[in-house]
């Protein structure tokens, strides 16, 4: 198992429907956790790099329509 943590600058708060749609995506095998910290505008993620990839985080991003402005870390 590779634990890997990436990092998201939000370009907006998340509402109660995006909010939604990440807890569908916390059923995703590989997906350990995610986080939300609203203060600093913030999403981070972690995954089993063994099992996801980072381009499949930010596939589901856009499922859910979270937009970002740039990747923190």
């Amino acid at each position: 198992m590779t634990l890997v943590e990436i990092t998201y600058e939000l370009q907006s708060p998340l509402n109660q429907e995006q909010l939604c749609r990440l807890g569908e995506f916390a059923n995703t095998y590989g997906l350990r956790k995610f986080r939300v910290d609203e203060d600093n505008k913030h999403l981070s993620f972690e995954y089993d790099a063994s099992r996801l990839r980072e381009t499949q985080v930010t596939h589901v991003l856009g499922q859910a329509s979270i937009s970002v402005t740039r990747k923190v870390n």
